[in-house]
C-alpha cells in the first residue's frame, strides 16, 4: 500500500500549528471539548465517518454500530463519530480491538465511550467528550457511515484529514489540506526558531514581542 504523503506531512506537525494555519486561512476546523480518554498518543490520518442517533421503536438494525466503518477503513485511517450524547457510550472495547487489528490509528467521538481500561491495555487512542459505563444497546443506532457528519459545528467529510494530540483536535478539508499543512509548517518552523532564540539566552520579551502578536495578522485581516 502506498504511503499517504499528506498524512505523513500532517503527522510531523501538531494541533497548535494547524489551528494557527486555520486562523490564517479563515477555515473552521478546531473541535472544542473533546480530549484524550485512553492513552496519550497523537493520531493523524484520513477520516472515516460514523453517525449515531437515538434508537426509536420503529428503527431496527442487524449491524452493530461502528463495524461497517472498521471494515471499510484502510490502514492509518481515523474513525470519527458524530454522537448525540455524553451519557451513553458510542464506542467500546471490542470495537477498539477490531480497529487496532485493522491498523486504524484511533477514534474521535463527539460523545461518550466506555471500556477505557480495556482500550488502555491495547494502547488504542480514543478522543471523546467523556467516558461512561452505559451501553448503547437499545439506545443508539447507526444512521450512516462514510457520509458527511458534523463535529462541534464543523462539517466533516470522508477522506478529510484530522490530527489529534494533547492540545486538541483539528480537521482539514481534503480540498484545502495541502495549503493548510504548508502554512502550518511555516508557522511551526517560526515557533521553533523563537524557542531556539530563547534557549540561547535572548530575553523572552524581545523574542515574543510585537512580531509574535502580528505573525498571523496579515491574512486574518484580509
Amino acid at each position: 500500500m502506498s504511503e499517504d504523503k499528506l498524512v505523513k506531512r500532517l503527522s510531523d506537525l501538531d494541533s497548535c500549528a494547524i489551528s494557527d494555519a486555520l486562523d490564517v486561512l479563515n477555515i473552521n476546523g478546531v473541535a472544542i471539548g473533546l480530549r484524550q480518554i485512553t492513552v496519550q498518543k497523537k493520531i493523524a490520518g484520513r477520516v472515516v465517518t460514523v453517525k449515531l442517533v437515538p434508537k426509536t421503536q420503529e428503527q431496527t438494525s442487524n449491524l452493530h454500530l461502528g463495524t461497517a466503518a472498521i471494515e471499510a477503513a484502510s490502514n492509518g485511517d481515523v474513525i470519527v463519530v458524530e454522537h448525540f450524547s455524553d451519557k451513553v457510550a458510542g464506542w467500546g472495547g471490542n470495537l477498539a480491538i477490531a480497529a487496532s487489528l485493522k491498523g486504524i490509528s484511533g477514534v474521535i467521538i463527539d460523545g461518550a465511550c466506555r471500556d477505557v481500561d480495556e482500550m488502555k491495555l491495547i494502547d488504542f487512542p480514543v478522543y471523546a467528550r467523556s467516558s461512561v459505563p452505559t451501553t448503547a444497546r437499545g439506545r443508539l443506532i447507526e444512521q450512516s457511515f462514510n457520509e458527511k457528519i458534523n463535529i462541534e459545528g464543523i462539517d466533516v467529510f470522508p477522506n478529510d484529514l484530522v490530527l489529534a494530540d494533547a492540545s486538541g483536535i483539528v480537521f482539514l478539508p481534503c480540498s484545502k489540506a495541502e495549503m493548510i499543512i504548508e502554512e502550518a509548517k511555516k508557522i511551526m518552523e517560526k515557533e521553533e526558531r523563537m524557542a531556539t532564540a530563547i534557549r540561547s539566552g535572548l530575553p523572552v520579551s524581545s523574542v515574543m514581542g510585537q512580531n509574535y502578536e502580528t505573525m498571523l495578522q496579515k491574512k486574518l485581516d484580509n
